[in-house]
């Protein structure tokens, strides 16, 4: 997806928990392990987004879950489900990104790639113990346990 704007662009991540794992992907770019997710799109908002992405790169059909809506559609306005956090990052030396994260329940483990951009077919459904072990950029780690904290079975 290219850039909306050349110094910022906003994004979304997807911390998908499937029983009491949680799905990690290698990024193609910066070949670290990562959420699913990417650029939002002109036409889209952070939740179509974010299951435009899950779609694309993994195949799942995915829960968004967090606060509960407040009102269910009203005159000219929809209600978003809101963000369980949002970062800013710098990606180069002149580029930043705004992100949603959000977390997500799966009904499946069963990944695939339906878009041919998305190089990287390497994930991992990660438990708790397997994060803790991981080298991961700390973002990451801190959402993904929280991610399993929430979502996990019991």
């Amino acid at each position: 997806m290219p850039h909306i704007h050349e110094k910022i662009d906003f994004t979304v991540e997807v911390f998908i928990v499937y029983q009491n794992t949680v799905l990690l992907r290698m990024h193609d770019k910066f070949k670290q392990w990562m959420s699913v997710g990417g650029h939002i799109e002109l036409h889209e908002d952070p939740i179509e987004a974010a299951h435009r992405e899950v779609k694309e790169e993994v195949g799942l059909e995915i829960e968004l879950v967090g606060n509960p809506l407040i009102f269910d559609g009203a005159d000219h306005t929809r209600e978003l489900l809101p963000p369980v956090a949002l970062n800013r990052h710098r990606v180069s030396a002149t580029h930043e990104h705004i992100t949603f994260v959000y977390f997500a329940r799966a009904q499946s483990d069963k990944t695939v790639v339906t878009y041919a951009d998305d190089a990287s077919e390497e994930c991992l459904w990660c438990t708790k113990e397997d994060i803790l072990k991981m080298e991961l950029w700390s973002n990451i780690k801190e959402y993904a346990l929280e991610a399993l904290k929430r979502l996990g079975t019991k």
